[in-house]
């Protein structure tokens, strides 16, 4: 059978999938990882699926990663973590920043190896805030001026998760599922600025607003001011989509080409549940 896309507009960056993945994951498997390389976000609205079933689409994309947070990893199913602002006897049950965390990112750059893709699946959705925004960091660097292109080329960041869990912190008043996590004490690493995918040979900007501490080869002023400036290009209104949730939605992005962050949603009014798989 032939996957079913409909782009999500004529730039090429999203397309919404029609498929029952319950059923059809594993058959659709290398149709699905070929839509993800060309489209860099697949949205998939009208699921039901179990624990098993996720896991079964995640690994359509990769091998799943199951080195997660311990706290929040769903029981008897390596790699799949609860995200949710629910609290039950005075615990948080998923990961949760705060309601107001804004953090552009791409998943788990604070690991050596990065992401390749990354995996939500919704279960309660709230009916006002939370949307998941996505930006085009392949597109957005094509975009950028030759002169600055050629200025980045060679450039490497650092990114750190201790970095990371202090600015959330600060944040979200003291919220941050990062800075006391089973990662937490995740030394330094360090990735190009501009990466090149493996399988579409493409090339992207890795960025992040709250995890990278700086340039290796710039001095502090010129760092932030660079990373500031190619963070606002990249998040910029021609090249972010805005999702919002619906129950039964499933989401999938291309963590090499693209960043994301979560928006505000009040969690005294409006609960969220997702599910997350992550892959390498």
């Amino acid at each position: 059978m032939d996957l079913s896309l409909r782009p999500l507009d004529e730039s090429g960056f999203g397309a919404i999938v029609d498929a029952n993945l319950a059923i059809h994951a594993e058959r659709l498997a290398p149709q699905l990882a070929a839509a993800l390389h060309q489209h860099r976000l697949l949205i998939v609205p009208r699921q039901h699926l179990n624990h098993a079933d996720l896991l079964t689409v995640a690994s359509c994309f990769g091998t799943v990663d199951t080195s997660v947070d311990r706290r929040y990893a769903v029981g008897g199913f390596p790699g799949l973590t609860v995200i949710s602002n629910i609290v039950e006897d005075g615990k948080h049950i998923g990961v949760y920043d705060g309601d107001n965390e804004e953090e552009w990112h791409a998943d788990n750059s604070f690991k050596p190896q990065l992401t390749s893709a990354t995996m939500l699946y919704s279960v309660i959705t709230p009916a006002r805030g939370g949307e998941t925004r996505f930006a085009d960091a392949t597109r957005a660097y094509a975009d950028l001026p030759p002169a600055v292109r050629q200025r980045i080329e060679a450039m490497r960041a650092v990114h750190s998760i201790e970095q990371l869990g202090a600015l959330q912190s600060q944040a979200s008043g003291g919220q941050s599922s990062i800075a006391a996590g089973s990662l937490a004490a995740s030394p330094e690493v360090v990735h190009p600025l501009v990466l090149t995918h493996p399988a579409t040979g493409a090339r992207s900007l890795l960025l992040g607003s709250m995890v990278i501490s700086g340039i290796s080869t710039l001095a502090e002023q010129e760092s932030r001011a660079l990373l500031e400036e190619l963070l606002e290009h990249t998040t910029s209104a021609p090249y972010v989509f805005s999702h919002r949730w619906e129950q039964g939605d499933l989401v999938v992005w291309d963590n090499l080409a693209t960043l994301h962050t979560a928006s505000p949603c009040d969690s005294s009014r409006h609960r969220r549940l997702l599910y997350r798989a992550a892959v390498r």
